[in-house]
Order: C-alpha cells, then structure tokens, then sequence
C-alpha cells in the first residue's frame, strides 16, 4: 500500500470526530464574511475529490462536469445531502487510490492540462484534504469551546499519549 492512504484516512478520521462534535446549524454557520462554513468547504471537498479521481490515471483531473464555483453555494441542500455527497467522493478516491502500486507513483497524470506524477498529485491532493480537515476543525473548535473533545493530545496528557501512540496508525 502507498503511505498517503494511511494519511487520507487519518484526516478522514479527524473529520468525521470533528463532524460529530457540531449540530446542523453549527455545520451550515459563517463565523465572518468572506469565509466559509463547514458545509461549503465540504461540498468544495467533495466536487475536488470525485474530479481529481475519477478515472484518475486516463483523464485530467479537472472534469468538465465539475462546476467548482457552485461547490461554494449551498442554499437549498441538507447537511445530510453534503456529507452524502461527501461520503460518495470519498469512495471514488478510495476505489481509484487504495489500489495503486508503488510502481505507480512515476505515471504521469494531468490535472488541469498540467503533468505531474501520481505522487505529486496525491501529494498536492492530501495536502489539499489536510488543509480543509484542519479548517473544519478550527471552526468546530470554536462552536465547542470549553467543550472540545480533543481528537490526539489533550494539553497536559503528551505522556499518556505516548504509552499508546499506535492510535494514528493507518494501514
């Protein structure tokens, strides 16, 4: 197995415990103008992912169909219609990448009539992915304040943490 599949499912986990930390109005709240809610950068999460792998290694990963500014519209859709499309991204990224062989990594690709080798575009893409996870979090944290419920290490629990660190392992 490639080692950035043990990455997306870590940040996948850490999005679904932060997920589950927030109500729906939470999910859908601006906290200032000119940001985005969780539902948008979810429904942007998912329009990227089904692009970028969807017939990933024969076609460029910018697809025609993907509207990437309605990604940034959410009015008139559920939470549970975003995290449904979500959930449907994500199983197109781990249909096309969990499979992939570590002579796959030199193929070349485009995304965007760009080239790139597998490995950098899943360099790019589980960047991509942790930068959001970690927007999500942010905006989690806020809404939940004193009541976080911290998804590694809690101030003050570093070596409790390290008696049981096989916690973030992936395979």
């Amino acid at each position: 197995m490639i080692p950035y599949v043990g990455e997306y499912k870590r940040y996948k986990q850490l999005l679904d415990r932060t997920l589950a930390q927030i109500n729906d109005d939470e999910f859908f709240e601006v906290l200032a103008p000119s940001t985005n809610s969780v539902a948008v950068i979810m429904k942007h999460l998912g329009g990227n992912l089904a692009s970028r792998f969807t017939d990933f290694l024969t076609t460029d990963g910018e697809k025609e169909w993907r509207n990437r500014e309605g990604e940034f519209e959410v009015s008139g859709l559920s939470r549970a219609d975003i995290e449904d499309r979500f959930e449907k991204a994500w199983q197109i990224l781990s249909d096309n990448v969990w499979q992939l062989e570590d002579a796959d990594m030199k193929r070349i690709i485009t995304i965007r009539k760009v080239e790139m080798t597998v490995e950098q575009a899943l360099l790019r893409s589980v960047s991509h992915f942790s930068h959001h996870v970690g927007e999500i979090l942010f905006i989690a944290r806020y809404f939940r304040a004193e009541d976080w419920e911290y998804l590694s290490i809690a101030p003050g629990k570093t070596n409790d943490y390290l008696k049981n660190p096989d916690k973030e392992k992936f395979s």
